[in-house]
């Protein structure tokens, strides 16, 4: 199978879904009308990957055979999609967007500051087994560039000393603050809201 998977990733033998997985598995499904249980194949993957923390084959078997789809249905899907993890990765997985956008504002220097703190290129992972580094595609928070994507978190508005002190952090088993790291309020411009800027009654 073609992919992000190497060739000496070992592979278990198989897989199962935990009881509280399982539930959460059906629960997708019963989202879709019958016959359009193939619908729920990427929130199946992604309970799958969160269980193992990669997406081992095994895995994919054992959706398939859930969503009675062809398993090269599911490889398809995995393939495609650099969310889906399909070699084992750190407990940290640092995705950096270097998508054009990211890049203007600094991401390059972003991936260098990663190099550097965490000693490993990209698509590599530490040699205790924490950190993984990854270059992903445009992760869509372009006006907060430039963004890494760590677990369910964004952290934006980066730049080197940021980006430093977030690793810090990591190392050192705290969980940073997610979010811009300028103290920038959601999407709103660098110097602050430019309109709607009051409520009735006073400020917004």
């Amino acid at each position: 199978m073609s992919g992000s998977a190497s060739d000496n990733t070992v592979q278990p033998a198989s897989f199962a879904f935990t009881a509280e997985n399982l539930a959460k598995a059906k629960a997708a499904i019963a989202k879709y009308p019958p016959g359009r249980q193939r619908s729920a194949v990427m929130p199946i993957l992604d309970i799958a990957q969160r269980q193992e923390g990669w997406l081992p084959l095994a895995a994919m078997n054992a959706v398939a055979e859930m969503l009675d789809l062809a398993p090269i249905r599911v490889y398809e899907v995995a393939t495609f999609y650099t969310m889906f993890q399909l070699k084992p990765v750190g407990k940290v997985h640092m995705q950096v967007c270097t998508n054009l956008p990211c890049m203007l504002r600094g991401s390059d220097e972003i991936v260098e500051t990663c190099k550097r703190e965490l000693g490993v290129g990209l698509g590599e992972t530490t040699a205790d087994g924490k950190f993984t580094l990854s270059e992903v595609e445009c992760l869509g928070a372009c006006v907060n560039a430039p963004v890494i994507w760590i677990g369910d978190d964004y952290y934006e508005d980066l730049d080197a000393d940021s980006t430093r002190k977030i690793i810090a952090q990591l190392k050192a088993g705290e969980m940073p603050n997610a979010g811009s790291q300028t103290g920038r309020k959601g999407a709103a411009p660098i110097g602050g809201p430019t309109t709607l800027k009051t409520i009735a009654g006073g400020e917004a």
